[in-house]
């Protein structure tokens, strides 16, 4: 008698845990369904854990577009609209579908976002519009003095003085290798000077001198 009842309750476990079991599996069908109805239907999934990063970078209202700049212009739902690798031409525009001339260069890619879907919204309902940067081209530093190509050139890939002094091609025969400089505007507006001492960085020492160049700096090789 006890090892039936023994019996009995030990299956009346498993089929509560079956119950429960199947009941998981019901809710995980329905969810998953209703999340394909709400994307078939145009619904916006619902965004669990996004990355915020990345959302920052899509709607930079740090970043200033300059000519030359090369743009990437999402338009949600609208790929026909949509643009990607646009040159910021060097009147400062660019031209898109629908939205024709628009002022590119002197705006934050958050502002940009905010015109265009501004000029859409006379053809698309909510246009949400995201602008990123592809390329700055328009971030430039200056390399003065005694180098074999002087001149301005545009910052990318984070480029250190090193890396500038290679990008203008080496020193001329009496460039001053110890005595370089770096004229960076400080937030005062007043312009500070880095000392760069060739000599010393190439030897390992002092390397701390082997800053990350910056947009307007001006490298001066006496």
């Amino acid at each position: 008698m006890r090892t039936m009842q023994s019996v009995g309750i030990r299956n009346m476990g498993i089929g509560n845990m079956g119950r429960l079991a199947l009941g998981a599996i019901l809710t995980a069908s329905l969810w998953t369904g209703a999340l394909t109805a709400q994307t078939a239907l145009g619904a916006k999934p619902p965004a669990a854990n996004q990355d915020s990063t990345s959302a920052a970078k899509a709607h930079d209202d740090a970043y200033v577009i300059g000519n030359d700049d090369v743009l990437s212009i999402n338009v949600w739902k609208e790929p026909d609209i949509s643009q990607h690798s646009i040159p910021v031409r060097s009147d400062g525009r660019i031209s898109m579908p629908l939205v024709g001339e628009v002022q590119a260069a002197g705006q934050t890619p958050l502002k940009l976002e905010k015109e265009i879907a501004a000029k859409l919204q006379s053809y698309i309902s909510e246009p949400e519009v995201s602008v990123m940067v592809e390329k700055s081209n328009s971030q430039k530093f200056n390399i003065l003095g005694q180098v074999v190509k002087p001149g301005s050139y545009a910052i990318a890939d984070s480029p250190t003085v090193l890396d500038a002094i290679a990008l203008a091609g080496g020193f001329r025969d009496f460039a001053k290798q110890k005595s370089i400089y770096i004229l960076r505007q400080g937030p005062d507006g007043k312009d500070e000077r880095l000392p760069f001492n060739y000599k010393d960085v190439i030897k390992g020492k002092n390397l701390e001198q082997n800053v990350k160049i910056q947009p307007r700096d001006t490298i001066v090789v006496p």
